[in-house]
């Protein structure tokens, strides 16, 4: 299958979680075909257009309203959606790691690493999204409103294409970080005897990196295009 997993999943969102079953990214990595894709995690492609198929059946085809969103609605849903979340639960996340970690680090050592890779994402996080909040997205939402006044402003070629390319740059690295605490711990495995906090923040992980893959997905795939286009860079 030639088609990007990214148009795959604007086609149907549905199939999200067969994806995420057999850790195929269709957010920083959704330009790969799906032959690839497969190839690069040693997975059956067959095995996969099978589970897709029966996504898209069951389904009944539904499409996500994201693509038909203006630049400005987009940037509203991802601040309100996806910001807003990522700002409360990391500061939650790492102050459980801090706690397993300390309980817990000479029983299950992995979730030292854990703790201070997902330390990493926090702080990379909020500088991303601030960088988002004060440069990439008032310049998205300037560049579709200008002209509407009768006096279309010019900008430099990179005002959009610039930030976008440091910011698609930083999804990837987020998104490599996460998939290796992913792997520490086992696809988020819950271990003998774990007790409620671990147990919660494992759970509170995997979320987390759901949505991100959601939060880049809309970015990288959507926003970003969109705005390319109204730049002339696309």
């Amino acid at each position: 299958m030639q088609r990007s997993i990214a148009s795959l999943v604007l086609e149907n969102h549905q199939i999200v979680p067969v994806l995420e079953k057999f850790n195929i990214d269709y957010c920083c990595r959704g330009k790969m075909n799906l032959t690839d894709a497969c190839k690069e995690k040693g997975i059956e492609l067959s095995v996969v257009i099978k589970e897709i198929g029966a996504a898209g059946t069951s389904a009944g085809g539904r499409t996500m309203p994201f693509s038909e969103m203006t630049e400005a609605q987009l940037v509203h849903h991802i601040v309100i959606r996806h910001h807003y979340y990522v700002k409360n639960a990391m500061p939650l996340i790492a102050g459980h790691l801090e706690k397993i970690a300390k309980k817990h680090g000479e029983t299950h050592p992995y979730m030292i690493r854990v703790k201070e890779l997902f330390g990493m994402v926090h702080k990379e996080m909020n500088l991303h999204m601030q960088k988002e909040e004060l440069t990439l997205f008032p310049r998205i939402i300037e560049m579709e409103g200008n002209g509407e006044s009768g006096n279309r402003k010019l900008f430099p070629s990179d005002y959009i294409s610039g930030p976008v390319s440091v910011m698609e740059q930083e999804h990837e690295n987020a998104g490599d970080t996460l998939f290796e605490i992913r792997k520490l711990t086992n696809n988020y495995a819950v271990p003998d005897g774990a007790c409620p906090t671990f147990r919660i923040c494992l759970s509170e992980l995997k979320e987390f990196e759901d949505d991100l893959h959601e939060h880049v997905h809309l970015e990288n795939n959507i926003l970003f295009p969109k705005a390319l286009r109204l730049s002339g860079a696309a």
